[in-house]
């Protein structure tokens, strides 16, 4: 790879943003495409597709064959929220491929001992946010009842345009939510996006099975997530 490319890459890599190294088969010639620069590129269709399915290739095109080596960054699971729910989803988060993070200041809850091998935080979400923001490559689930807990990291994923946000309550404690979040500042239409109640309706009702719900609503958004322009669309709306 050109060195240039590779400097440019990892700068990508190391802001957790994604891009495609295209390379002309023929010449051999390569160009980095960042995902906020896919829909002005002629080759928009193809870059879309490569990166939604998080896929390399060979696309054809008028000019010869050209490569797509797509590079992604890790998708990420952020649960707020040392609760029991957490519990079962951090190891099959891991298992699916995501990297795993508990945040919770009540430091009853965020001990090792109850999430082993799970990197936590026995902090407050906007503390710990501050130092790993949330990027569109990540999935939020506010899990602990508690809006001094809750409402920041909600408020930061609304912003931030985070692949998949859903939070744990029932129909009324979402209203309520939905309130403190407009008088926030955030346009009501944006608050759609929030998952509430939270994962897949399958009529989950024990921790593990919600667990189960959460994850596969996450891994649903991941692989339905819409490009970056169009995400910057909807946050910059609100």
């Amino acid at each position: 790879m050109e060195r240039a490319v590779l400097e440019a890459l990892n700068a990508e890599r190391r802001a957790r943003r994604a891009a495609v190294v295209v390379t002309d088969l023929g010449s051999g010639a390569e160009r980095l495409v960042r995902e906020s620069e896919v829909e002005s590129d002629p080759l928009a269709e193809a870059l879309g597709r490569a990166l939604r399915a998080g896929k390399s290739g060979t696309v054809e095109t008028n000019e010869g064959d050209v490569f797509l080596n797509v590079h992604l960054p890790p998708p990420r699971l952020v649960a707020i929220g040392a609760v029991h729910i957490s519990q079962a989803l951090a190891p099959m988060a891991r298992l699916a491929g995501f990297d795993v993070e508990i945040i919770d200041p009540r430091t009853a809850f965020a001990t090792p001992e109850r999430f082993p091998n799970v990197a936590l935080a026995a902090e407050w979400p906007d503390e710990v946010l501050a130092r790993r923001p949330l990027d569109p490559y990540t999935a939020l689930a506010a899990l602990t009842h508690d809006p001094k807990i809750d409402d920041g990291p909600l408020l930061a994923a609304l912003r931030t345009g985070c692949f998949y946000i859903g939070a744990l309550g029932s129909r009324k404690t979402h209203a309520k939510r939905l309130e403190r979040l407009v008088q926030a500042g955030i346009e009501r239409f944006s608050t759609e996006r929030i998952e509430a109640p939270i994962g897949a309706d399958i009529g989950a009702s024990t921790p593990p099975e919600i667990a189960v719900a959460i994850l596969a609503s996450v891994i649903a958004a991941f692989r339905k997530r819409k490009m970056h322009a169009e995400r910057r669309g909807e946050t910059e709306a609100a």
